[in-house]
């Protein structure tokens, strides 16, 4: 392994293991608001003692959310020296502003934690609220700068020099809006899917049921709400990448030839050195229609990107064709927990229909891997879109491979700390006094 896959490597699992923490230090806070919210308005206990619970895990997941967000923050100047001399000035406005939110967030988090008994029982939820919309924001401006590299905006390069620089305009491309949209979405269809899946096996193994069928019925409103709304930013995304991006786009949909009437790609083997794809079923100017509303409308091909622009087409691809597949797996869930929820309410109870939501629980967080995924390896050979390839910015320092095989050992140890302390907390749930399962109503 060189330094130049070393070092992409170790960003790559940075990014993966760092996804998973922020994404659920983002959502958690909601879900514990929420669930705060119904205790002071009804008074049951279930909604106390879940409250309570979850805001432990936000606490964890806060810590280890700053660790790996930190890591990641060195990171970019160890690997990435050339990117950040010249990228720096230009995109790290959001940077600051998310360090900010950051710093709120942390403080908020304090008052909620230690304010259960010291402070007005309302101003003690709002602060609670701070902490979930502090995540958001501070979530939405990594997103920003991470969408900069996408569509670079705010500077002119004029003979190898970046001018009339523009933060603000750097910050708000073209890009943010659809990614940060997206993001966030998927982040709360995915940790809304995974938390009920845990609180559904809770269920079926009859534990605590009162406390696990609350805590349930929150997540899993969140979670089909989001995969609802997913499919819709996906189509603001897809059409931003279309013009945007056309290679990314081609990869996306293993598209190698330029025509009218492009057909849209499910599923199959690229065949890259032959130009076509084995085993697809193709859906005549469906691709077409997605990405220009038009039936007739031309979409670019890998034929027109020069082969040195290309990005891998089987690994983004296959990453594309999972986080779909996935993303209607989970729409599918949400529209029978709807059909549920307002006309079979007995089904919420079953253990047939509550196993459904424990097989979907890491169905979110591999989406959203693998949606990453297209939005990383899409983009190569380019660190900025256009501007600079990912080569050019790479580290000369050598020994990168030595810190790979560090930071693997150092992230595989925070993921089974991390599973530790959940784990143990999950058995550490409250004994209640009503065992029996609460009946879903329709609010």
């Amino acid at each position: 392994m060189d330094n130049f896959i070393a070092a992409r490597s170790q960003m790559a699992l940075s990014l993966g293991f760092h996804i998973i923490f922020s994404c659920i230090g983002m959502v958690m806070p909601f879900f514990m608001a929420v669930a705060h919210f119904m205790w002071l308005r009804t008074g049951n206990e279930n909604y106390k003692n879940v409250t309570k619970a979850w805001s432990k895990g936000v606490a964890i997941f806060f810590a280890t959310g700053a660790v790996s967000g930190t890591v990641l923050s060195f990171e970019l100047g160890l690997l990435w020296p050339e990117f950040m001399k010249n990228a720096g000035p230009i995109f790290g406005m959001p940077f600051s502003l998310e360090g900010t939110a950051f710093f709120i967030e942390a403080i908020a988090l304090g008052f909620f934690l230690y304010g259960w008994t010291r402070f007005n029982r309302w101003f003690h939820w709002f602060t609670g609220v701070v902490v979930g919309v502090s995540g958001i924001i501070s979530g939405i401006l990594v997103v920003a700068a991470n969408s900069w590299m996408n569509s670079p905006a705010g500077f002119d390069y004029i003979n190898g020099k970046y001018t009339n620089i523009d933060p603000i305009k750097a910050m708000f491309n073209t890009g943010w809006f659809s990614q940060s949209l997206h993001m966030t979405i998927a982040a709360f269809a995915a940790t809304g899917f995974a938390v009920a899946g845990i609180h559904a096996l809770m269920i079926i193994r009859k534990q605590n049921v009162g406390f696990h069928t609350v805590a349930f019925r929150i997540t899993a409103i969140f979670a089909v709400v989001a995969a609802i709304l997913q499919p819709l930013s996906g189509d603001i995304s897809a059409k931003f990448v279309a013009k945007n991006q056309p290679a990314k786009l081609a990869a996306m949909e293993a598209h190698f030839k330029t025509e009218h009437y492009s057909p849209l790609i499910i599923g199959g083997i690229p065949d890259v050195e032959n130009h076509k794809v084995n085993y697809a079923i193709e859906l005549p100017g469906m691709l077409s229609l997605m990405v220009n509303d038009k039936f007739d409308s031309e979409v670019v091909g890998l034929d027109k990107i020069p082969l040195k622009d290309q990005p891998p087409v089987a690994v983004t691809h296959y990453a594309f064709q999972l986080m779909v597949a996935l993303g209607m797996a989970m729409l599918g869930i949400s529209l029978l927990y709807l059909i549920a929820l307002f006309k079979w309410k007995q089904w919420l109870s079953q253990t047939w229909f509550l196993k459904i939501f424990v097989l979907a629980t890491p169905l979110g967080f591999l989406a959203v891997e693998a949606g990453w995924t297209v939005t990383e390896v899409g983009r190569q050979p380019w660190i900025i879109q256009g501007v600079m390839r990912t080569a050019d910015a790479v580290t000369p320092m050598p020994g990168i491979v030595y810190s790979f095989y560090l930071f693997t050992a150092v992230y595989f140890s925070l993921a089974i700390a991390v599973t530790f302390l959940l784990s143990r907390q999950i058995k550490m749930v409250p004994e209640i006094y009503d065992h029996q399962p609460l009946t879903l109503k329709a609010s």
